[in-house]
């Protein structure tokens, strides 16, 4: 047994201090009968599985269109993946596996079709009506876009479950409750928080000022960890990256070293699946060794004294980190802005744009369901309408609605 298998215990030893109790859960909007079979943290999982918005990822871009191959990731399989190296990693810190799992199985609900090119096109579109936000739209779906209940709208989620999705990333506010900058891309003008944050905010107090719970920073990590390794492989099989370019990335070099070293003559295939493979693990690996030499100096004897920190515990060590961030430019410059990728999505953006211009020319276009109670002299609450319908529509059912209502839509292959 290694010393880092003995360090975080592998043998099923109770929950840590720091970990969040379901027993001491801070309870639901809508109070609800406890279940006798699940916690609230397993019921949660559940319902996100079971949820229109979570099969609706089965066909929403993750990178690389869904027809352009049936090999590469979709916005579910991405989610799938996330789960999976977040649980391994909760285990590892003696946290709430089904807490983390819910997380990571909900953190890209509010995700448009096209992905990121979906997005930038929603966001153009609402700028004059409050904004648009991908993970303010994941709280607006789990606690209000879902109608699967007699007595709630939305899932009616466990308030640490709607506090990890809503800042798994980190404090949105200060301690008086001034929006903090975002830690990415410019903002020239003064911060604001989301529409769908501010608006849930006046029902209930997700510490917004707080960091999250170990078990969200495990899902917020283990999307960056997905994020890396799984891009690379997509890039790998669409083209846009091969070995060679590889080399001179930061961590992903020294695996590519490896590999060849160890496996001299290996098939093409199999080079790239075990490059993939040990890029996941030496990362994985890295969070455990420098998040427990955290959690030792910090010894949270609560999940409270977790949040309460003044950092992130569960976190790369820095060398890894600023592999990392290569990582991601070096994605950025090969895969996301490469011309092939971009021609698609740059139709793609078009399609978002024209839907949204149609729905709100023609409110009549939307489903009955979608119309009641809609004011269209409204224009902000019909804008916003707008935006929950489009941005919840996969990437065929966003194409056949631009066919339909708009005409000559774009080819995207």
């Amino acid at each position: 047994m290694s010393n880092l298998t003995r360090r975080i215990g592998l043998g099923g030893e109770p929950r840590a201090p720091w970990a969040v109790d379901p027993a001491a859960s801070r309870g639901r909007l809508y109070g609800e009968p406890a279940s006798p079979t699940r916690t609230p943290f397993q019921r949660d999982r559940d319902r996100i599985v079971h949820s229109t918005a979570f099969r609706r990822l089965a066909h929403k871009t993750q990178v690389f269109l869904p027809h352009e191959g049936d090999h590469f990731r979709s916005r579910l399989t991405h989610t799938i993946e996330v789960a999976q190296i977040a649980r391994a990693l909760a285990r590892a810190f003696r946290l709430d596996e089904d807490l983390a799992e819910a997380l990571a199985l909900g953190h890209d609900l509010g995700h448009t079709p096209f992905g990121h090119a979906g997005e930038r096109a929603m966001e153009r579109a609402m700028a004059d009506f409050g904004g648009f936000d991908h993970n303010a739209q994941t709280l607006r779906i789990v606690t209000r876009l879902e109608r699967r209940y007699a007595d709630f709208d939305g899932l009616n989620l466990a308030w640490e479950t709607l506090e990890g999705l809503v800042k798994h990333n980190g404090p949105l506010t200060d301690g008086a409750g001034r929006p903090l900058a975002p830690t990415h891309g410019q903002h020239a003008a003064p911060p604001e928080l989301p529409y769908a944050i501010r608006e849930y905010a006046l029902s209930q107090d997700l510490w917004l000022w707080s960091w999250p719970s170990l078990e969200a920073q495990c899902a917020a990590i283990a999307d960056d960890i997905a994020y890396d390794a799984h891009d690379i492989d997509d890039g790998l099989r669409a083209g846009l990256l091969d070995l060679e370019a590889l080399a001179e990335v930061p961590l992903v070099g020294a695996v590519v070293d490896e590999v060849g070293t160890r496996h001299p003559g290996l098939e093409r295939p199999r080079f790239q699946q075990e490059v993939i493979r040990r890029i996941i693990t030496r990362m994985v690996e890295d969070v455990i060794a420098a998040s427990l030499a955290r959690l030792e100096d910090h010894l949270p004897g609560s999940s409270d004294d977790a949040r309460n920190a003044g950092r992130a515990l569960i976190a790369f060590s820095d060398g890894v980190l600023s592999a990392d961030r290569a990582i991601k430019a070096f994605l950025f410059r090969s895969v996301y802005r490469s011309e092939t990728v971009m021609v698609k999505m740059r139709a793609a953006e078009t399609v978002v744009e024209a839907l949204f211009a149609a729905y709100m020319a023609r409110p009549a276009e939307l489903p009955a369901e979608w119309r009641r109670g809609l004011d269209p002299a409204d224009r902000a609450r019909l804008a916003r309408r707008v935006c929950d319908y489009v941005a919840g529509m996969t990437d065929r059912f966003a194409l056949g609605e631009h066919h339909r209502l708009v005409g000559a839509t774009p080819h995207l292959d």
